[in-house]
């Protein structure tokens, strides 16, 4: 994933997804941490997390990925959560938002 995803964002959000995108940067040093610490119900509670809200700004791969962490965690399969990690880390670096109105 080295070229550009393209995000249409409605242009509503536009004032809250550089947080939004801050904080999932924020959860991969979390996620590292807890994988160290072995906390797998954290991993699964943040997994299921990003699942609910990234499709709400736009971001279906964020959904998509936060499914499979909570899975992966529910399972304790450090591996599968190290490597989805890895892909959040970069999706965000690829990921271009567009704000558009959708109204």
């Amino acid at each position: 994933m080295s070229e550009k995803v393209i995000v249409y964002v409605d242009s509503d959000l536009e004032e809250l997804v550089p947080e939004f995108i801050e904080n999932r940067y924020e959860d991969i040093e979390k996620i590292n941490a807890w994988l160290d610490s072995n906390e797998m119900g954290e991993i699964q509670r943040l997994g299921h997390s990003m699942k609910g809200s990234g499709g709400g700004y736009g971001f279906h791969e964020l959904t998509h990925l936060g499914g499979e962490l909570e899975q992966a965690a529910m399972r304790g399969d450090k591996g599968e959560i190290d490597d989805l990690n890895k892909k959040l880390a970069q999706y965000l670096k690829v990921v271009k938002v567009v704000y558009q109105d959708m109204d």
